[in-house]
């Protein structure tokens, strides 16, 4: 089932939509919620994903921008958008369990795409992705991001990222050259 775009509204987060955006990201990726879609990251990590400072410094930040998404007036998928010079940074990604599978990513990161280039004129993506979730890497790479190699340490000991499961956590960035 392909998603149609056109029931979609994209817009900037503002600080009401903190707690339910807090609320996603931890159904997508924390906890037995989040083993109804696939992004789920509860076999490596136990813990929080996120809190409510954490997204509200996004919301906050001078050169960032948290995109929500609206279906039906819940919000049913989120993306941070960061301007770092010649390149933006992609994270925060987000999608309702129940939703993934159907396209909603494949549209969303497009509209992220257009949005950081008409936004800030950058011509590349950035993004961390963790090096041990190959089938997320995988889906990335299908939508045109490559691996670099170039990897940064798990924040082990600061439970605000979780509690990781295993011993091997590292951060992969992952790089895509975004087209006029």
């Amino acid at each position: 089932m392909e998603t149609a775009a056109t029931d979609l509204i994209f817009r900037d987060a503002t600080e009401a939509d903190v707690d339910a955006l807090v609320a996603l990201i931890e159904s997508a990726y924390r906890g037995e919620a989040s083993r109804a879609g696939w992004t789920t990251e509860a076999d490596i990590l136990e813990g929080q994903r996120t809190d409510p400072e954490g997204v509200r410094a996004v919301v906050e930040a001078p050169d960032s921008r948290l995109l929500t998404v609206e279906r039906g007036g819940a919000i049913v998928a989120c993306c941070q958008l960061e301007h770092r010079g010649d390149h933006a940074y992609f994270g925060m990604f987000a999608v309702s369990p129940a939703l993934q599978g159907a396209g909603l990513g494949r549209t969303i990161i497009a509209e992220a795409e257009r949005t950081a280039r008409r936004t800030w004129g950058v011509r590349a993506m950035h993004m961390t992705v963790i090096s041990a979730r190959e089938d997320l890497i995988a889906w990335y790479e299908r939508r045109g991001y490559r691996r670099t190699g170039q990897m940064s340490p798990f924040p082990y000991g600061d439970e605000r990222f979780g509690v990781p499961l295993r011993p091997d956590l590292e951060f992969e960035l992952l790089v895509k050259e975004l087209a006029d």
